[in-house]
């Protein structure tokens, strides 16, 4: 069986600094990084989404995390085809026009930030999250063969956020086009019966790597707030339910990251916690 290694998809989200799961003395970014390492095994670094990570970060995060951690981290906004206000580009980019010249760069100055985590062996996965409107085709097909050239040579993760990427009669060939890409498909959980949500399946693409990522159950997915979106406190069953998945999943891989997103105070890190105990074997 390969490692299981569970986290949170952040480690300096607002409220989770303000929730006192950070001890005292330990709330600066250097204590937080080091605090959150000697509790859980893997981080997603999320705001790579929001602006570009920089390098130096990466060096520090590597720094400050024992041989082992990994990063999984997150593709900026504008190489997955969302909607990327100019202010969360660099300042000497933000007035160029939005074209192949101005995604090279942007493709370029990414590469560069996160490879000392490659170096280090600290990169577990960088995710591509598309968004809803990516559907299956031919332009989503090209779109992926044009990222996994890009991406030539990372641990290239993709979750998809269409749900017809994942209905039973279309599960099969998705799995073998990003398999043939050399990709990881993301599983998810989400609450069920919305127009977008995606069923709770673990799907391997990969023998070197499997992610599932757990969204919370909010019934307000897609609209409203993050806090809205993303608010939802796992209990012990519904995690319980997911360990059989789980382990049939670390079962066909070297590794398995499991992350919680249900960024709302401490809930994601308390549920990366109990889902760390349910999957540790018992002594007996």
């Amino acid at each position: 069986m390969g490692d299981i290694l569970v986290g949170a998809c952040s480690w300096t989200d607002r409220q989770l600094v303000a929730s006192g799961w950070y001890p005292r003395g330990r709330r600066d970014a250097e204590g937080r990084l080091r605090h959150y390492a000697s509790r859980l095994p893997v981080v997603e670094v999320d705001s790579g989404y929001y602006a570009l990570p920089s390098r130096r970060n990466s060096e520090l995060w590597v720094e400050r995390t024992p041989d082992g951690f990994r990063f999984d981290v997150k593709a900026f906004s504008l190489l997955t085809g969302h909607p990327t206000r100019p202010e969360a580009l660099p300042a000497d980019l933000r007035d160029r026009p939005v074209d192949g010249a101005l995604l090279d760069e942007v493709w370029g100055r990414f590469t560069e930030a996160v490879e000392p985590l490659r170096e280090a062996g600290r990169l577990g996965a960088v995710l591509f999250q598309f968004p809803p409107r990516f559907a299956p085709g031919a332009p989503a097909e090209r779109a992926l063969e044009e990222c996994a050239r890009r991406a030539a040579g990372w641990p290239l993760a993709v979750e998809f956020r269409h749900p017809a990427w994942w209905e039973a009669e279309r599960a099969g060939d998705t799995l073998a086009l990003l398999s043939g890409l050399g990709a990881t498909a993301v599983g998810v959980d989400m609450a069920q019966g919305l127009t977008g949500s995606l069923p709770p399946v673990v799907p391997v693409s990969r023998p070197s790597l499997a992610v599932v990522r757990f969204h919370g159950r909010s019934r307000a997915w897609g609209r409203g707030s993050k806090e809205d979106r993303f608010r939802h406190d796992y209990d012990v069953a519904e995690l319980a339910a997911w360990v059989p998945r789980l382990r049939r999943a670390a079962r066909q891989t070297d590794e398995l990251h499991v992350l919680f997103n249900n960024c709302c105070a401490d809930a994601a890190v308390r549920a990366a916690e109990t889902m760390r105990g349910l999957l540790t074997p018992r002594r007996r």
